[in-house]
């Protein structure tokens, strides 16, 4: 069993989060899991009731695969937008239309060889040419996972985030929902923006502080997904 960041720690890995559009990264190998693992994985970021029916991809060494369609509009991923993070996530039937297409090329580039930062480059100029575009409504984005590791972009990092869900805020800032992320108290957080621009969120962390537990994940899972 292992404990869940302390509050300090949490308020770090936020005010981080909430900052970044985008993580830079030299060229580095994808870790592939064992395919109960990842399935388990992406499914962590779902609330429980809608596990056993969402869809779900996996990563392989020739790209993300779709190893069961979804029976209920919902489909889970671990999401890799830099080879060294994991991020379950959870995206509702828009989600899945507009941000996973992203997500599935993200993960091919990173595959091929090519560094992160190269990679957000060429994001740009394919939303600037319709190529990716932004959710067409407003929906939600389960990331509920403990077991969530994002780059900390101002210690390069990585560290576990708490459980949150996200809804869908195109190009909207913190500046417009008059959130100031120096007053960010993580004993009552409030909602701020992450990763702005044309596949922003609005995030709201949801952390009961459950702690980590290998009986969450598949037992194919290596030691060093816990933290060890």
């Amino acid at each position: 069993m292992m404990a869940a960041k302390t509050p300090v720690r949490q308020l770090a890995m936020v005010l981080s989060l909430a900052a970044c559009s985008s993580h830079t990264a030299q060229a580095q190998q994808l870790d592939i899991l064992p395919r109960a693992c990842e399935s388990s994985l992406a499914l962590s970021a779902a609330p429980e009731y809608l596990r056993a029916k969402a869809g779900i991809y996996v990563l392989s060494a020739e790209g993300y695969e779709q190893v069961r369609p979804s029976a209920n509009n919902f489909t889970c991923i671990v999401n890799r937008d830099d080879p060294r993070v994991l991020k379950p996530t959870c995206f509702d039937a828009e989600g899945a239309a507009t941000i996973i297409p992203k997500i599935l090329v993200v993960g091919k580039r990173l595959l091929a060889g090519e560094a992160a930062d190269a990679i957000n480059s060429k994001l740009k100029l394919e939303f600037a040419d319709g190529t990716f575009i932004s959710p067409r409504r407003p929906g939600i984005a389960y990331m509920l996972s403990r077991y969530n590791r994002p780059v900390n972009p101002q210690t390069g990092q990585l560290g576990f985030f708490p459980p949150h869900v996200m809804f869908y805020a195109p190009n909207l800032t913190n500046d417009d929902i008059g959130h100031d992320m120096k007053h960010h108290n993580p004993a009552r957080p409030l909602p701020m923006i992450a990763y702005g621009g044309p596949q922003g969120y609005m995030i709201m962390i949801a952390d009961d502080g459950t702690l980590r537990q290998r009986s969450d994940l598949d037992a194919s899972c290596p030691n060093w997904i816990f933290g060890e």
